[in-house]
């Protein structure tokens, strides 16, 4: 059988700190991030020697380092994994230099995946971002020229300030450059984040559900309409564009992570590095077991976790192949759960599928929760 296994590589540097995230990160400083290059080589050699199916570089802002310092980083992820499908890098719009992307295609990338969150200046501005609407489409148009395989813009909803009318724009704009993937996520606030310290000063200045939920159907209506096919809750895609290494994560396959702060989830061990920039390169240079936690996920905890990622599909959850491989009859087990939220409208049976309706998209956090907290 074919690998599933998905790579996952933390670069955590980035040229400025957005006040909504709180992904593990730090301030470029060229030393530590060369030297988090070297912690990253002794991480990986001392990884098992395994083949991978996708490889993803994800941040922090990946190119925050220069093209050849990826390139090189490919090269060896490639030959440590026998890697030859997918690979995917997240990209700042405004850090793209030039000859960048013809050299992440000849080291064997085949995916982009652009931050642009929004074409209005004064959302962009509110989110921390740095680059201008109009820097965009020529970071498309460089990306499509070098022949990258496939092209995704990352945009934001709940954006405080935003309108219906803008993000209809932003979406327009997105369409307007025809990328292959388009992903929509709505802001969430993380506690600890200058958003969060924000929110508790000024609440009103942040969307409820209700008005979120508005500009999620915008966002369903202007993409299906431009002939994107919505494949998981956030996610849009032209045929054969979908973004494999994140459908693994839905399947609940197995990957691994590399890097300060990263996951992994092996033979139904989930477990996470350090997020101490410091612990993570001191024992990965001394050839130690990076310092993390893990956690053996286990019965009812484990199959509701695998029902709660299956739901945010498009396709949701096959029955029949779920019982198999966790022994558990989700009509029997989940009966209630089931129940509830079908004669709510928000789940439905569709032969061997169990999915949420276009209703049930709204509301799916609740929805996929129940599995995970069912027993």
């Amino acid at each position: 059988m074919r690998s599933t296994l998905g790579i996952y590589v933390h670069l955590p540097f980035c040229p400025y700190l957005c006040p909504y995230c709180d992904f593990a990160k730090w301030p470029l400083r060229a030393s530590v991030a060369r030297r988090y290059l070297e912690a990253l080589a002794a991480e990986l050699e001392k990884s098992p020697r395994e083949v991978a199916a996708t490889l993803f570089l994800g941040g922090g802002t990946p190119n925050a380092y220069d093209s050849e310092a990826i390139s090189e980083l490919v090269q060896a992820l490639r030959e440590h994994y026998a890697l030859e499908a997918e690979i995917s890098i997240e990209v700042n719009p405004e850090l793209v230099r030039e000859g960048d992307f013809e050299r992440y295609r000849e080291a064997g990338v085949t995916r982009v995946s652009i931050g642009v969150q929004s074409f209005d200046e004064a959302e962009i501005a509110t989110l921390g971002r740095k680059h201008s609407p109009e820097t965009i489409a020529g970071v498309v148009a460089a990306a499509r020229a070098a022949k990258i395989g496939s092209i995704s813009l990352d945009l934001m909803f709940a954006v405080p300030g935003q309108t219906p009318q803008s993000w209809r724009r932003s979406l327009d704009a997105a369409v307007a450059l025809d990328p292959d993937h388009i992903s929509t996520y709505g802001l969430t606030v993380e506690a600890g984040t200058p958003y969060a310290a924000w929110q508790a000063r000024e609440p009103g200045a942040f969307f409820d559900d209700t008005a979120e939920a508005e500009l999620y159907a915008i966002a369903l209506r202007v993409l299906r309409a431009a002939g994107y096919e919505q494949y998981e809750i956030s996610n849009f895609a032209r045929p054969g564009h979908r973004c494999k290494h994140n459908e693994n994560y839905w399947r609940n396959g197995e990957y691994a992570g590399l890097g300060v702060g990263a996951a992994s989830y092996r033979a139904g061990v989930r477990s996470v590095h350090t997020r101490s920039l410091e612990a993570y390169v001191a024992a990965a240079l001394a050839g130690a077991p990076i310092p993390g936690e893990s956690e053996r996920l286990e019965g009812a905890r484990r199959a509701g976790e695998a029902i709660m990622l299956a739901l945010r599909t498009a396709q949701g959850v096959r029955v029949g192949e779920f019982k198999e491989r966790y022994g558990v009859d989700i009509a029997d087990h989940y009966a209630p759960v089931v129940a509830r939220y079908s004669e709510a409208g928000l789940l439905e049976r569709n032969g061997d599928y169990l999915r949420l309706t276009e209703r049930g998209r709204f509301v799916a956090n609740d929805v996929c929760g129940a599995f995970v907290t069912f027993d």
